[in-house]
């Protein structure tokens, strides 16, 4: 009997081709647009190289290896020494090398001018978008500016190493560049830091500090801000990983957690026992000093979860561009194109707003650009990364089942967002925040309503919204102080959606600003992606995605 032809068995079609060496840069119209409208256009040459570098096949690799192979705690070395050393992949150096080397840390500081701090959040933004784990420490070491040089003697010895672009990561003394990590939290306090327990002892120069954090971040930084307790209060610590005779400082790390997401970025519970610090500002007043790092890191968390919805909108749209079903490409169907729209317009949204408050923190922000974001990071905080986690679970169902694995990077994205939220005051410690800038700082509170009072004439919903957010505000003061705590997140939210509307109608062509004022200013707004209103130019706002 003759055997039958052979015959192909498993013949691959309809699959979406991978999405590497596009330029991340060039092809993101609000991030590119961004650049350009808040002075920061001089940096877009530099940006259009990292973009191509983000977006290369080998950075994209690297950021999965990071991810599957990931940080191991080495606590004791062979002769049974111990080292307190976490072993990274060598994926996860040439990432975070690369972040160094194109200033995503420091270059803000070391060239001070009109766009600085935007030019350094796109390329923040640029590199979080791909990985976002190494971003940890590269916020921290940004963020750790301010409140060093509340210490000019150590802003000395430590800034130069802080703004430099070499980096090493191994735990040395001698180093050109360094990274900064933080440590406030512990087990009994979470983000009541007032109930912290770590105490520290003058010790000549210096100060020994004894005690535990539940909760440390990339622990091998070059160094850390500690808060710890002294007889005036809570003070605030540099504790470096190495002192100044090569000898490793007390830092033992117990264990490293296992998350959620974030997994290419280790982070730690530590032990001090003698630990050897310097003091950061002024005595007891830790909080106070530690507090202008936390609202630099908070932007960052903005930044991240902006970072995050551009790589869900840009994954979900190459997907459905290339893939089909029902006789129809994906695109071409029109609920995938309202979702995808839909997505598209949270995530310009959020970018807007971000380099918005990226551009605040310049150094010639004006005093009411500095009230201004004062209230306005911390709302934008709240929502943006409230955000981050839905719309990355919407993106994913774009891609169906093959967004639900492990071999798409938005199964990874999925898990990353949350963490956004979490970090630098979850969500009731922020809206909490929020009340308290009301509560204390006019000026603030005026910044906002006139940045919102400017745009309302173009768009009669953000009219409407500032009409019905000035009224809880002037009735919060005759409300009883738990009736308006009640209420606090309700009015961060709303507060939130009027600035990043008002920011989109100054800037962001009409078909996005229109399609974000329909639908999330609208009373009767849906609860999930995909309900755009009829009359919405989707094709425009298709086109930039």
């Amino acid at each position: 009997m003759a055997r039958p032809e052979p015959r192909l068995t498993h013949v691959v079609t309809n699959q979406a081709p991978d999405r590497v060496d596009v330029n991340e840069f060039t092809t993101n119209a609000a991030l590119l647009e961004g650049v350009a409208r808040h002075d920061a256009a001089w940096a877009i040459d530099e940006l259009t190289a990292v973009g191509a570098l983000v977006g290369a096949a080998a950075f994209q690799h690297d950021a999965e290896r990071a991810n599957v192979r990931e940080p191991v705690l080495r606590a004791f070395d062979r002769h049974g020494i111990r080292i307190d050393e976490v072993d990274y992949d060598e994926s996860y150096h040439r990432i975070i090398g690369s972040a160094v080397v194109h200033g995503a840390h420091s270059a803000a500081w070391s060239a001070p001018r009109p766009g600085a701090n935007v030019a350094r959040a796109a390329t923040f933004m640029l590199f979080a978008q791909v990985e976002p784990g190494h971003a940890c420490p590269i916020s921290m070491t940004h963020a750790v500016v301010p409140a060093l040089r509340h210490q000019p003697d150590l802003a000395e010895r430590w800034l130069p190493k802080v703004l430099s672009r070499e980096y090493d990561g191994r735990l040395r003394p001698g180093k050109a560049g360094a990274l900064f990590g933080m440590a406030m939290t512990e087990k009994q306090g979470g983000s009541d830091v007032r109930a912290n327990t770590t105490v520290a002892t003058p010790a000549g120069d210096a100060w020994h500090l004894t005690g535990h954090k539940w909760f440390c971040s990339a622990p091998m930084s070059d160094a850390f801000l500690v808060l710890a307790r002294t007889d005036a209060g809570i003070g605030c610590f540099l504790v470096p990983r190495v002192l100044d005779d090569g000898t490793r400082n007390v830092f033992r790390i117990q264990r490293l957690k296992n998350k959620l997401g974030n997994r290419s970025n280790a982070s730690s519970e530590v032990e001090f026992d003698g630990t050897v610090g310097f003091a950061v500002g002024e005595p007891g007043r830790g909080i106070r000093t530690i507090i202008e790092m936390v609202a630099r890191t908070r932007l960052d968390c903005v930044l991240g979860t902006a970072a995050g919805m551009r790589q869900s909108v840009a994954e979900a749209a190459w997907h459905v561009r290339h893939r089909a079903a029902f006789g129809h490409t994906l695109i071409d169907q029109p609920l995938m194109r309202n979702v995808l729209a839909d997505l598209a317009v949270e995530s310009e949204a959020a970018t807007a707003l971000a380099l918005r408050l990226a551009r605040a923190h310049d150094d010639d922000a004006t005093e009411s650009e500095v009230a201004y974001r004062r209230l306005a990071t911390a709302v934008a905080k709240y929502w943006i990364c409230k955000r981050g986690p839905g719309h990355a679970y919407e993106a994913l169902e774009c891609l169906g089942g093959n967004g639900y694995t492990e071999d798409y990077p938005l199964a990874r994205r999925y898990r990353e967002q949350p963490v956004m939220a979490v970090w630098e005051g979850s969500g009731n410690v922020i809206a909490l925040d929020i009340l308290r800038v009301i509560a204390r700082e006019p000026d603030a509170v005026a910044a906002v309503r006139d940045e919102l009072t400017t745009a309302a004439p173009a768009d009669r919903r953000l009219a409407q919204s500032l009409r019905s957010i000035d009224a809880r505000l002037s009735q919060a003061s005759a409300r009883e102080p738990d009736e308006v705590t009640f209420d606090a997140r309700r009015l961060a939210e709303d507060l939130a959606i009027a600035l990043q509307a008002a920011t989109l109608l100054a800037g962001a062509p009409d078909a996005v600003a229109d399609a974000f004022c329909s639908s999330r200013l609208a009373p009767d707004r849906g609860a999930l992606y995909g309900t755009l209103p009829s009359g919405v130019d989707v094709e425009a706002v298709l086109s930039r995605a």
